[in-house]
């Protein structure tokens, strides 16, 4: 059975000892930032802030800082199950006789199960408010010291393309300008800026309408992160993870509809044209990404439960929540890369790579070259494009095992034949690119060279003790009293 509300989520980590109630008056400028990020670098639970200074409404933080809390999210006890899920959809290839059509049934019922559905009422509008409201009723963080200011950090982006009506989710950061206005961080290559982009073109002086959802079910709550192709609604990818259709309720003042369980919505309206200054804000690559022109929401309308949370997550020195959101992402679509690249034997972004800054590939390589086409194949892959590093190594090395990667990558190169430089899209967030949006990336081969690679000489065997003396000592080692060690 799915969780009901982000609050039926919260009321499991509980059970589970997962979560800590803080009852002592924290401030959500900088304050709670910095206990969250103690908290979430020691492995430590999910945080429900009962006090937030200034606010009667309570703050959750880390809710995934672990990959056992985002399991339970996933309802799962392990990535690999959710993958699992994944590679038997993509395995519906067209059937070739009656049996296999019959045998599809189920699935293509099940798959139709999880489309939004629409509902006449939610909790998320037990209050509607539109006069005599403000943001600053809620806890919003400021979380880092040379913030511009408020953001709001987790919130579920909601717009239509105007030229089909196809809905998209996005997870944008928004400053907080005032009691009714914030930014909206729509960079340059994401959805929501080409919903923007594509409202500009209809009526350059029109209005886009925009609703933002703070807080819901933890795979709701994900929709606006997952990577999900641009002709799927996030929302149905949100069912499929939840193994439960997304109940959505329309908005009160534009033509929207959001998450029925969802604990506060903001509904409004971006003013084609209408730019203004946004930033710095203390980011996931641990820098502060620097003020940049942005469009301006205007909130026309907040509802809201009687008693809503106040759904955050921190961004800043890595390792942070989003770091497990990322790794998540990693094994749960490992099965759609696998499809497209089937040579590909295991990906991995480590917490210091900050998702962009760098991917290891290792690959069971078949014919010369291989290796560079895989890099390729990344850059061309969605968010993909943005990784500024692609380290690709032969299956037998571990890319979970970081050591591992450095020390056999190093050994298997010749920087100047197996390193290559390519141009083109670059993360917005990336300061050291040679201009916005737009740089260089490298890839490395670091796969053993063949001679139609341009190898001339011999690859050495890697040293490897034999098991029949690993055997003989593992039968007299507690004869020799040495402190244990981690047999390989």
């Amino acid at each position: 059975m799915a969780y009901r509300d982000l609050r039926d989520f919260i009321h499991k980590l509980e059970k589970q000892n997962e979560l800590s109630r803080i009852q002592l008056e924290v401030d959500p400028v900088l304050e709670i930032t910095e206990i969250s990020d103690r908290t979430v670098k020691a492995q430590g639970p999910a945080l429900l802030f009962e006090r937030p200074k200034g606010s009667r409404f309570p703050v959750v933080t880390n809710l995934v800082g672990t990959e056992r809390r985002m399991c339970l999210a996933l309802e799962v006890d392990s990535l690999a199950e959710v993958a699992a899920r994944i590679s038997s959809f993509l395995d519906l290839q067209s059937p070739q006789g009656l049996l296999e059509k019959v045998k599809m049934l189920p699935k293509l019922a099940e798959i139709g199960s999880f489309f939004p559905k629409s509902v006449r009422s939610g909790a998320c509008q037990e209050v509607v408010l539109t006069d005599n409201f403000s943001l600053d009723a809620f806890p919003i963080l400021k979380c880092w010291p040379q913030d511009g200011g408020r953001y709001i950090t987790w919130p579920m982006v909601i717009t239509k393309n105007p030229e089909n009506g196809k809905r998209n989710v996005g997870c944008y950061r928004m400053q907080v300008y005032d009691s009714r206005t914030t930014g909206m961080h729509w960079q340059t290559q994401k959805h929501g800026a080409d919903h923007y982009r594509s409202s500009r073109a209809k009526n350059p002086s029109g209005k886009l309408e925009v609703a933002v959802a703070i807080g819901a079910d933890p795979a709701t709550a994900l929709a606006g992160i997952l990577p999900v192709p641009p002709d799927m609604d996030e929302f149905m990818f949100s069912g499929f993870l939840r193994k439960d259709p997304v109940d959505l309720v329309a908005c009160k003042t534009v033509d929207l509809e959001v998450p029925a369980n969802a604990e506060i919505v903001l509904e409004g309206y971006v003013e084609v044209g209408e730019m203004r200054s946004e930033g710095p804000f203390g980011d996931h690559t641990g820098f502060y990404s620097l003020e940049g022109e942005f469009p301006v929401f205007h909130v026309q309308c907040i509802t809201h439960r009687k008693d809503p949370l106040y759904l955050s997550t921190i961004v800043g020195p890595p390792p942070q929540e989003d770091y497990f959101m990322g790794h998540a992402i990693e094994r749960v679509f490992m099965p759609v890369m696998k499809m497209q690249y089937p040579e590909i034997v295991d990906v991995a972004m480590p917490a210091a790579g900050i998702f962009q800054n760098l991917m290891l590939v290792s690959i069971r390589k078949s014919y010369p070259g291989q290796a560079r086409k895989i890099m390729n194949a990344i850059w061309s892959l969605g968010q993909a494009m943005f990784t500024k590093v692609v380290v690709v190594v032969d299956h037998d090395v571990d890319v979970q095992n970081s050591s591992e990667v450095v020390w056999k990558a190093l050994c298997a190169i010749d920087p100047e034949r197996d390193i290559q430089f390519v141009l083109g899209p670059v993360d917005t967030l990336d300061h050291a690119a040679r201009r916005q949006d737009f740089g260089s990336k490298m890839g490395v081969d670091a796969t053993r060279k063949w001679p139609e690679e341009g190898f001339a000489g011999r690859w050495p065997d890697e040293i490897k003790m034999d098991q029949a003396t690993k055997k003989r000592v593992d039968a007299i080692w507690h004869q020799i009293k040495l402190t244990p060690t981690n047999k390989k």
